[in-house]
């Protein structure tokens, strides 16, 4: 499989959930945890990003380095809920599909 065709599945699979609980982790952990409210702009740069670039593969290195910097590479934080691990499960591995 190519690099986009890994991408493209995974990004199938994870953005409709992202795209459902990004906001409302955002919205129930953004207090406590205010790097939340970076990892939910870059998110929608993200995908932005990708619908603007309809079949072809956007550029989203910068947006991808700057979540792993943020995250500590996706460190889930000990008090948080299961949708904030799943967010963090899922940008990890779109990360992932992107880079390889």
């Amino acid at each position: 499989m190519t690099k986009k065709l890994v991408f493209d599945e995974i990004k199938e699979n994870h953005f409709p959930k992202l795209e459902l609980y990004v906001p409302i982790v955002d919205r129930v952990h953004g207090d406590s945890h205010p790097e939340f409210h970076e990892v939910r702009k870059i998110f929608d740069a993200i995908n932005e990003k990708i619908k603007a670039a309809g079949e072809e593969m956007p550029d989203l290195s910068e947006e991808f380095a700057r979540l792993r910097e943020i995250t500590d590479n996706y460190k889930v934080p000990a008090d948080v809920c299961e949708s904030y691990e799943a967010v963090y499960n899922m940008l990890a591995e779109v990360d992932e599909a992107y880079r390889d």
